[in-house]
């Protein structure tokens, strides 16, 4: 990725993730009951629903979004720690929401190789892909932290940010992958 593509994506996310910011600092919280209760269940929205995954070591976020109106939002920030409950409590999420796939961040340098933190967000994504008969993708998530942090900054206490900006991280890798053609996309890759 160059810097005028890095920037275009800043940009792009920027403006979205502001708009969460607003939501989120707000009254809203980031969890899977206030957001699960406002989803339709209409067939359309349902087969196209997705999940987003931003791994970290201390905390994982997730984030849903709907292929057809290609709007991504934070749900739920997982404690890091045990892969396998990781990786059950993801299920569980994107069962309670009827994802139709898995968009994991993956985190690749910026001359385009793959460094340490980027094998173990792999080993996960093919975990997970051993668990789920749905798709599961790798997505390059680089610079959706920074995205995250300018979009919070200002907004909430150091410690509020934190708990938040991982969802916020996974609603910006769901949002990118949207935008670049979803499922579809020549950048996806399988698990």
């Amino acid at each position: 990725m160059n810097c005028f593509a890095a920037a275009a994506l800043l940009c792009r996310s920027f403006d979205i993730l502001r708009f969460y910011c607003s939501i989120f600092c707000g009254s809203a919280r980031i969890n899977n009951e206030s957001a699960h209760d406002t989803h339709s269940n209409s067939a359309e929205n349902v087969m196209a629903r997705w999940m987003a995954i931003d791994h970290g070591s201390k905390r994982i976020g997730l984030a849903v979004g709907d292929l057809s109106g290609r709007i991504a939002s934070p749900v739920k920030v997982l404690q890091g720690g045990d892969e396998r409950q990781a990786i059950a409590q993801i299920l569980a999420v994107g069962g309670q929401y009827d994802v139709e796939g898995f968009v994991v961040g993956w985190p690749l340098n910026m001359d385009d190789t793959e460094g340490p933190q980027g094998q173990l967000v792999r080993a996960m994504a093919s975990q997970l892909a051993q668990a789920t008969p749905k798709p599961v993708l790798l997505w390059d998530e680089r610079l959706s932290s920074f995205v995250a942090d300018k979009a919070l900054a200002g907004h909430l206490t150091r410690m509020k940010r934190r708990s938040r900006q991982d969802a916020i991280a996974a609603a910006a890798i769901l949002q990118d992958f949207f935008d670049q053609g979803g499922p579809d996309s020549p950048k996806a890759r399988r698990a």
